[in-house]
């Protein structure tokens, strides 16, 4: 997993970390680890199975007779797991 130095962080940034790891009960660089999870990944964000369900709400989906055609080409063999030998 890399690692991240972070240089000149100001004195007041450093205790406030600090006092919110001890709040949540855990160590400052998990605080900080924390705290970069949720800004890289926040909780908003459109995720793509999302955002593809919503295209296709306003495309108006598939008729009965477009699911039928779909369902008549896909290959309904069963599928051999994958062996790892």
């Amino acid at each position: 997993m890399p690692s991240i130095t972070i240089r000149n962080v100001p004195d007041e940034v450093h205790r406030a970390i600090r006092v919110r790891a001890a709040m949540h009960g855990r160590s400052a660089e998990a605080e900080i680890r924390d705290i970069l999870e949720q800004a890289a990944k926040p909780e908003g964000r459109l995720k793509l199975g999302s955002l593809l369900v919503s295209i296709s709400r306003e495309a108006g989906g598939l008729t009965q007779f477009e699911a039928e055609q779909i369902n008549q080409l896909r290959d309904k063999k069963p599928v051999e797991p994958t062996r790892f030998e």
